[in-house]
């Protein structure tokens, strides 16, 4: 099961939520069964296998068991550093590596415009951090690549700059007004110093409280970048996960795409009377606009994401009922504490899979449970490309003629092309009028919380939209009344 997972750090944190899941499942969630929690994943007698010795390795699961429970209370971020466990990468900066040949051209030298380079005795360059401002000039110009520029994976992976280094403990330090809760430096650090908050232990207290259904219904609303993490696996199958999802004890599972649906479907409107729009759906692509450029917040589609709008329908359907989100986005905790008060819950699927292991659920020796709420275009908002996608096909059903309004989307596929949009058109200087803004490449099959990152998801996606059985928008929309007429 586990050769799911892309890297180790993945293994692990799968392990610390499993256990925290499996307590709260059995109703053990006191401190002292807690606090045991670190001894069950590493034993006495057992040999260090990622740090010094076993104590610090319990020491830092013992933290990472705290945020798989939600965390500190007065720490409101979603990602937090675990500063025991931010101690082994180098410190950022310039780097001369041992290719330097020790050449007389010092091109080096010459390009250095603080006059941080000087060389020794022995002939090798060597760069005096106190001067150094990191430009890369100098390793521009070196004739054998001996210089480099060495930088944090974090903060590497961090594109709206939210990370930096302590000066005096070299730990890593997140700014919440910069942070977007993309959760990519969660995904990319070695270590796993970085988390997300996880409410894995709300969800199972919903599921518990509601007496199997009886006192409420809780319904699952899983994104449709799902169709990425079990169809590529041999055995398993995004029906065959469906089936687990009700094992755990769900009432029924709601295609997240089906708000894609409805939110194509509005937002193709909404583009048409404003003549400018960007996406909503992305909240750490709504984050990012909100805090590096707010002149552009009114331009914003005021609809709701995929998420929030399955949360509204389903709490309208059935009032009382509680809402499960489940999908690849670490910012959707952010969504859902801040503007998405029709979802009761946020999991990744990290946190799925951890809730299947705690309940020992084998998904591949399960039977296929299908999906049929959605069409073929809001399952494809799981990839890049596809929010644009469903928007022409929600105009065309609109019947909304070229002559009248014609479409001009831009694809923004990572932070850096949204950026690049987003500055363009702050100055002027935009073609389009619609952005589509995914801040994770490839979309949220992208998403920092997949539970593994293949090169094919894409196409798995495309594939899982061809089954739909709803070929139309306005056929997969019609089921609620009146819904399709009153946008």
């Amino acid at each position: 099961m586990h050769n799911m997972f892309d890297t180790d750090v993945q293994l692990l944190k799968n392990k610390v939520l499993t256990a925290v899941a499996r307590h709260a499942f059995e109703g053990k969630l006191d401190p002292v069964s807690v606090m045991g929690i670190s001894k069950e994943i590493i034993p006495d007698g057992s040999d260090p296998t990622m740090r010094c010795c076993i104590y610090k390795e319990r020491a830092i699961i013992d933290e990472r068991v705290k945020i798989a429970m939600g965390g500190d209370p007065e720490k409101t971020a979603i990602v937090q550093v675990l500063p025991i466990a931010c101690d082994e990468c180098p410190v950022d900066g310039m780097v001369v590596t041992d290719n330097c040949r020790g050449c007389i051209a010092h091109r080096c030298i010459n390009a250095c415009p603080r006059n941080a380079i000087t060389f020794g005795a022995n002939r090798k360059a060597h760069i005096d951090k106190s001067l150094c401002i990191n430009c890369g000039k100098c390793r521009d110009a070196c004739s054998y690549s001996a210089i480099i520029k060495r930088t944090r994976p974090c903060i590497n992976a961090c594109k709206p700059n939210a990370l930096s280094t302590d000066p005096k403990t070299f730990k890593a330090v997140i700014s919440e007004n910069k942070c977007i809760s993309c959760g990519q430096c969660v995904y990319q650090c070695p270590f796993g110093a970085i988390m997300d908050r996880s409410f894995i232990t709300n969800a199972i207290r919903i599921l518990q409280e509601s007496e199997n259904n009886t006192k409420y219904h809780v319904y699952a609303v899983v994104a449709p970048a799902i169709a990425s993490q079990y169809d590529s696996v041999p055995g398993m199958s995004t029906e065959k996960a469906v089936t687990g999802i009700k094992e755990l004890g769900f009432h029924s599972v709601i295609e997240a795409a089906w708000g894609g649906d409805m939110v194509a479907y509005m937002e193709a409107k909404e583009l048409v009377e404003k003549g400018f729009l960007t996406s909503s759906c992305c909240p750490a692509f709504y984050n990012y606009i909100h805090k590096n450029y707010p002149t552009i917040v009114p331009d914003i589609s005021s609809n709701p994401s995929p998420m929030a709008q399955m949360g509204k329908v389903l709490k309208e359907m059935d009032p009382g009922c509680k809402v499960v989100f489940i999908g690849p986005c670490i910012a959707k905790k952010d969504e859902q504490q801040r503007r998405a008060e029709n979802v009761d819950v946020v999991l990744t699927f990290e946190e799925l899979q951890a809730l299947f292991d705690s309940r020992d659920i084998d998904i591949s020796s399960l039977p296929a449970t299908p999906l049929d709420n959605a069409s073929y275009f809001g399952r494809i908002f799981a990839r890049s490309g596809g929010l644009v996608e469903a928007v022409a096909e929600a105009l065309k059903e609109h019947g909304i003629p070229e002559d009248q309004f014609k479409a001009d989307p831009i694809v923004c596929n990572g932070l850096a092309e949204c950026d690049r949009a987003l500055f363009m058109k702050k100055v002027g200087k935009l073609e389009n009028n619609f952005i589509e803004g995914m801040c994770c490449e490839g979309g949220c099959i992208g998403g920092p919380a997949c539970i593994n990152h293949n090169p094919k998801d894409a196409m798995e996606v495309t594939r899982y939209g061809k089954t739909a059985v709803e070929q139309t928008i306005k056929s997969a929309i019609s089921v609620l009344d009146g819904f399709g007429e009153e946008q």
